[in-house]
């Protein structure tokens, strides 16, 4: 294959589909960074601060990755958010904190729409290494997710949907 898409995808100019993705991604995960570094002020679960140790190790390779991206582009990135003050746990009004919970429903829903946006990313790339990006990007999030609903699960956190538990019997005609 000749032209400009023939050849190493990182030579190709990405679409605007694509641009759109990248910096749509880092805006995300500079925004979750912020986010999951204050819910570990707010969690007192040991686990659930494991996981949250791993989703902001997530955030900042995707800021780095999908930041370098868009350099190579020759695009900006959105800034980064200011980094917040330290709190501890005991310091966090009652009223004004997070519960355990809460925390996990919010990563876990955290969780299910970066797999709907990647999955979106993935479907629109036409460079193989930006799709490869997110295909990354969304195994670890489905990796992270399921730790999550493991976790929720255990804890008795978890409010599931209404349950089919019996089923209507059969009319018969």
């Amino acid at each position: 294959m000749t032209g400009i898409l023939g050849g190493n995808p990182k030579d190709e100019p990405m679409h605007y589909g694509e641009i759109f993705s990248v910096w749509t991604a880092s805006t995300v995960a500079k925004g979750a960074l912020s986010s999951y570094r204050a819910y570990t002020y707010h969690a007192g679960d040991h686990d659930l601060k494991k996981i949250l140790g791993a989703m902001i190790d997530q955030a900042e390779l995707e800021i780095s990755e999908l930041d370098s991206l868009l350099a190579e582009q020759g695009l900006a990135s959105a800034p980064a958010m200011p980094l917040r003050p330290e709190a501890k746990l005991e310091d966090i009004p009652v009223g004004a904190r997070f519960t355990d919970p809460e925390i996990a429903a919010m990563l876990a829903a955290d969780s299910a729409a970066g797999l709907v946006a990647c999955s979106q990313a993935m479907g629109i790339s036409i460079r193989e290494d930006v799709g490869a990006l997110f295909a990354k990007y969304h195994l670890t999030k489905a990796a992270l997710g399921l730790k999550v609903l493991h976790l929720t699960k255990k804890n008795g956190w978890l409010i599931p949907p209404p349950l089919q538990v019996k089923r209507p019997e059969a009319v018969k005609v």
